[in-house]
């Protein structure tokens, strides 16, 4: 950042702390910030944030909601008539793809990130931004999905936590009774888009990914065997038939499975908090019972990757080419510091904080955001339905984040081979005994090279 760029955000941050607000307003103009949180209670609290915004700086803001699909060609149309906005919310799959096209100013998100302290965002959810030059993009909030697991049957008997492929796999010999109880509950229908989450999560724990540096890149045998031999295992424990999010959280809530993989946006009904989707495992759908019982598991690892890798959905602020840098920059920063606990609040069981903390308390946002109220139909914090470890789990996730291609910079293709489903109808065949595992990563191989 030149000197002079750093001076001006100052004097903006400084005018807002000493309320010198007219000065400020007189020289800037009116910033535009798209965002893909449209839905309308969570556009006023956005609004409500920006506001307060412009009464701390002089600077105004006008926020655009935009629909997720349509961002990507809204934004290549507005980056080639050099109309874009100043800020842009946007998820993980456009960091890299708009930095390297320059829709976004790597300089500027590099600026604000050290200006707020690298230190006190998670690594995971940095790395996925992260380029030779600097940042693409300044992380905001994601979620990482979560193996939701019968804490008081695992603790009963004697189970470790379902950390490993083999910590899974003796719970499901120790907990599996069918029709009572089933060991797991696994994706099993290949064109819904839950199977292909559920598998790109086990795949990435036992360090397995279908792309590389150069392309696709030819699976590992013998971890991918491993994959399909553990996979096989969990849709074993589970009961018959398609199965996707909805068997999975309507047995885990009838307490008739032990282990699912879900998103965290099963924690509020867990709890008893929405009343579309009830707990059934006792005859109160507003208890909590259900969640006293349960734990969770961010990072999950195989035998060919122990440190094991939690997948992740990311969101990021991108300040783009267009912008009024100073001013997208100090709008940023107040969104990732005063502002960080409303942006996180727009709806905090799927927003887990990226940033902590600060230098001086490493934790305040992390605890800020654990006293959020999550829920439908009844409200509480995350802090009052967890205990303190689960809601450590819950963010640490984030220290570890992953998804294909990103390490790579092949996330667009990556998501082309997700789409495509090769993967979940290959392992779909494995599964009912068409061919073995090394017929089957061998054909995985052969399909995989076609997509480009």
């Amino acid at each position: 950042m030149t000197m002079m760029m750093k001076g001006t955000r100052m004097a903006l941050l400084a005018a807002a702390s000493s309320l010198a607000l007219a000065s400020v307003a007189a020289a800037q103009d009116t910033i535009r910030f798209w965002t893909t949180e449209e839905q309308p209670e969570r556009l006023a609290l956005q609004e409500a944030m920006a506001a307060e915004f412009t009464e701390a700086s002089g600077i105004s803001v006008e926020v655009i909601p935009v629909t997720e699909s349509d961002l990507g060609t809204r934004a290549t149309a507005a980056f080639a008539a050099g109309d874009l906005p100043d800020v842009i919310y946007h998820p993980l799959q456009y960091a890299l793809p708009w930095a390297e096209a320059g829709i976004l100013d790597i300089d500027a998100a590099t600026d604000v990130i050290e200006e707020l302290g690298a230190e006190t965002f998670a690594p995971g959810a940095l790395n996925m931004a992260s380029m030779e030059d600097g940042f693409a993009s300044v992380p905001v909030d994601g979620w990482t999905q979560m193996i939701v697991y019968r804490a008081d049957l695992f603790e009963e008997n004697g189970l470790e936590p379902p950390t490993t492929y083999a910590n899974v796999l003796a719970a499901i010999e120790a907990l599996h009774n069918p029709p009572e109880m089933f060991g797991f509950v696994a994706a099993t229908k290949v064109d819904e888009n839950f199977m292909s989450q559920v598998l790109e999560h086990v795949f990435l724990a036992n360090g397995v990914s279908p792309v590389g540096p150069d392309g696709v890149q030819p699976l590992d045998e013998a971890a991918t065997t491993e994959v399909l031999e553990f996979y096989a295992a969990i849709v074993e424990a589970s009961p018959d038939g398609e199965l996707f999010w909805q068997q999975s959280r309507e047995l885990y809530f009838a307490g008739r499975a032990a282990m699912i993989i879900w998103s965290p946006f099963i924690l509020d009904e867990l709890a008893g908090l929405r009343d579309s989707a009830p707990p059934t495992i006792t005859d109160d759908p507003t208890s909590g019972e259900l969640a006293s019982r349960t734990g969770i598991v961010t990072n999950f690892a195989g035998p060919s990757n122990p440190d094991g890798a939690a997948w992740a959905d990311i969101r990021y602020f991108g300040i783009t080419a267009d912008a009024n840098t100073d001013a997208a920059m100090a709008f940023v920063e107040y969104s990732m510091a005063e502002g960080y606990t409303q942006t996180l609040a727009i709806a905090p069981e799927g927003k887990f904080p990226i940033r902590r903390g600060t230098a001086d308390n490493p934790t305040a946002f992390t605890d800020a955001w654990a006293q959020l109220d999550v829920g439908v139909d009844r409200r509480a914090p995350l802090g009052d339905l967890y205990a303190q470890e689960m809601i450590d789990e819950i963010v640490g996730g984030l220290d570890v984040a992953q998804r294909w291609g990103v390490a790579e910079g092949q996330l667009a293709l990556a998501s082309r081979i997700v789409n495509s489903q090769v993967i979940n109808r290959l392992v779909r065949e494995y599964m009912d005994g068409v061919r073995d595992a090394a017929a089957t990563v061998a054909l995985m191989n052969e399909e995989l090279a076609r997509i480009e």
